[in-house]
Parts: structure tokens; sequence; C-alpha cells
């Protein structure tokens, strides 16, 4: 699977937030894509992009209610009436669409009867309709909120929670939580093969060992449901 995240901010050098998740998209097969970098928007070619991508990540910070106007002018050169629908193809109804949307406002601001007085996801509204209309998949809105007053431990729990929104399969299960792991802890591992790391080894064997486990146990379970069926 490929994840192309398509990043708004007009001053992204700046942001540390972006800058955090910067470093953390840099897996394979995702592909950054600043689009107020972009000095002249080449439509063929974003279209290509899009189409050669399996999910697409709109990746922004949350500027009245809205993304940064450089999303929305990227919108409108790229995201044209045929290649959305209208030419009888369905360039993206294949696709998995999701949001990344930072504020600095508390998460709880963000509800009926909370200063905001309003939700996230209808916030996002807009982009979830785009979406439907390209007959994308839509998966569950990825809110960061307050970054900067985040300690490091809530940090590296948010890296890795990045890192799984951008490239573990969906649904959200436990399953797909333990492949995710696997997959990507081995991937890492490969990077150690000049360095004696034996707890590397060890750490992946005994996560794999303990994945077997819960799914014995699970084969178990299920069983004795059965007997008590019969």
């Amino acid at each position: 699977m490929k994840t192309l995240v398509v990043v708004s901010h007009p001053k992204i050098n700046d942001s540390q937030t972006q800058q955090f998740l910067l470093e953390g998209a840099k897996l394979q097969d995702v592909t950054w894509h600043h689009v107020e970098e972009l000095k002249n928007i080449d439509v063929e070619k974003e279209q290509s992009l899009l189409k050669n991508h399996d999910r697409i990540i709109f990746q922004f910070p949350l500027y009245w209610y809205s993304a940064p106007s450089g999303l929305k002018h990227w919108e409108d050169e790229v995201l044209t009436r045929n290649f959305v629908y209208g030419d009888g193809d369905d360039n993206l109804g294949d696709k998995e669409f999701g949001i990344v949307v930072s504020t600095g406002m508390p998460l709880k601001d963000f509800c009926h009867g909370g200063s905001e007085n309003v939700t996230i996801d209808e916030i996002m509204a807009p982009y979830f309709a785009i979406a439907n209309r390209a007959k994308m998949k839509i998966l569950p809105t990825f809110t960061i909120a307050q970054f900067q007053y985040m300690n490091e431990s809530v940090q590296m729990q948010l890296l890795i929670d990045y890192q799984r929104y951008l490239t573990q399969t969906y649904p959200d299960n436990l399953k797909n939580r333990q492949e995710w792991f696997e997959r990507e802890f081995a991937d890492r591992f490969k990077d150690f093969n000049d360095i004696n790391c034996n707890a590397c080894e060890t750490i992946l064997d005994t996560f794999i060992q303990r994945k077997e486990n819960i799914d014995q146990l699970k084969s178990t379970i299920s069983l004795i449901k059965q007997g008590e069926d019969d």
C-alpha cells in the first residue's frame, strides 16, 4: 500500500507539529507532498500522483474551522469535476481518505456544549463530502490537540499512532495492529545487519510468540463457545 500525505501549512518550517510529523512520515511507501511548495500546479501531474497512491491523507492545522488557503487552492485546481466523478471513471474510488488535523485548542472544547460547540468531524464535513463523491473509503479523523504541551512520552505515543494511521491496514483492530507492529519492527531490524543486536531479535521473537499465544487463546475461546451452543 502506498500513502500520499497532502500537507498544507503556509509556514511549515516554523511549525513544531509539522516538523515532528515530517520525521514520522519517513516510512517506506509514504510520500510527503507539501502544496505550498508548488510554484505552479501541474494538474495532470498532481492527478497522476493521486491515482498512483492507495491512501490519500489531507494534513493541516485548523485555521478558522478549515484548512489553510493553500489546500483550498490545490483542491480547486486538481480535483476537477471530470477527474473526481464526471468522466465515468472512478479515479479515486478504490482509495482510502483520511485527515490529520492539528489544533491549539483542547480536544474537549470540540463538542456540543463546549467552547467551540462543534465537533471536529462536523468541521471536516466538506472534505468528507468530496471523498464520498469520489467513492472513497473514509477513515476516522486523526486529531492532534495542543502538541506544544505534550511531554516526550505522549509525543512518542503520538508518533506511533501517526505512523499506524499512515500505513496500517484498517479497520484499527487488534489483528491489524499486531501485523503492523510485527512488520514495522522486522523492517527496521534490517537496519541493524552490521550491528550485534541480539536484544532486537529477542524482542521481535517475543512479540511473535505472544501474538501466536493470543491467536491460540482466541481459538480456544471459540471452541468453548461452540461447545456451549451445542
